[in-house]
């Protein structure tokens, strides 16, 4: 099911609309549907999206981070934002979504003022064929919603591939949405959970997976994010240790110049 409004369906996913001091009511959108309830990283978008709704936010994201506690059942929530600390130059947040009685995604976020100040980055933006030379994942491999919702042009590590032997859970995709759209704070949330589970790719057996805690930083500015515009951006993910019924994977989003945008990290829960 595909939206028929004007608006970009992450526009629609992402609304939230204002019933109080601190809340707001939003409602899954089909477009972005997973196995399970939303995609993560909507639900990721939407928790960031009423944190830089609030009257009261100063600044951009640097930090977040989300726990899913539960399923997110399909259909309207209410999002809790608020401060509860701010400081000069930054500010810390605490944000719930509700569904009834149920708070099925907590977390907390970061904002701060842009601030001029010596800058390096250590890990390497890798050689790469750029996008327009790789052909779009067909989304019929995985028939899943949210898939729908991203162009995804794999390098290499595919779910189905032979695994790269030095680096067997690996991924690297240029990767935009779909239909495309200009890049922004909590499109770039949204991104940073675009990774298949490296599970997947360590083994071929399928198990029930989920998302337990996801932390996502943010390195970009606007500046960098309006440069990036609706083009693609280069995602690398690799998982690091798996066992006792818990793996992590560790994810980065580069502009296609080589700028690191955003880097994150989750642990997920399998089920043997």
């Amino acid at each position: 099911m595909h939206a028929t409004s004007s608006r970009h369906p992450f526009d629609e996913a992402i609304a939230l609309e204002t019933i109080g001091e601190d809340r707001w009511r939003g409602s899954t959108h089909p477009d972005y549907r997973n196995m399970v309830g939303p995609y993560g990283g909507i639900t990721a978008a939407v928790a960031l999206a009423a944190v830089l709704a609030h009257p009261q936010c100063q600044g951009d994201p640097v930090a977040q981070t989300v726990h899913f506690a539960a399923p997110v059942a399909d259909g309207p929530f209410e999002m809790h934002a608020r401060p509860i600390r701010t400081n000069r130059s930054s500010q810390h947040w605490l944000v719930e979504m509700r569904q009834g009685e149920v708070i099925p995604v907590f977390g907390t976020a970061v904002t701060a003022l842009e601030r001029d100040t010596w800058e390096a980055t250590d890990v390497i933006f890798p050689q790469v064929p750029p996008a327009s030379a790789l052909a779009s994942l067909d989304t019929n491999v995985l028939p899943l919603p949210w898939i729908q919702r991203y162009d995804m042009r794999f390098v290499r590590g595919m779910i189905g591939q032979d695994p790269d032997p030095a680096h067997p859970s690996e991924s690297l995709l240029w990767v935009r949405d779909e239909p495309p759209r200009p890049l922004d704070f909590i499109a770039l949330a949204s991104l940073c959970d675009v990774f298949f589970p490296r599970l997947y790719l360590r083994r071929p057996r399928r198990v029930p997976i989920g998302t337990v805690t996801l932390t996502t930083y943010f390195h970009a500015s606007e500046a960098m994010l309006a440069q990036v515009g609706d083009a693609h951006v280069l995602g690398i993910a690799r998982g690091l240790h798996y066992g006792k019924g818990f793996f992590d994977q560790r994810a980065e989003i580069w502009s296609p110049e080589g700028k690191l945008l955003a880097s994150s990290t989750q642990l997920v829960y399998f089920k043997e």
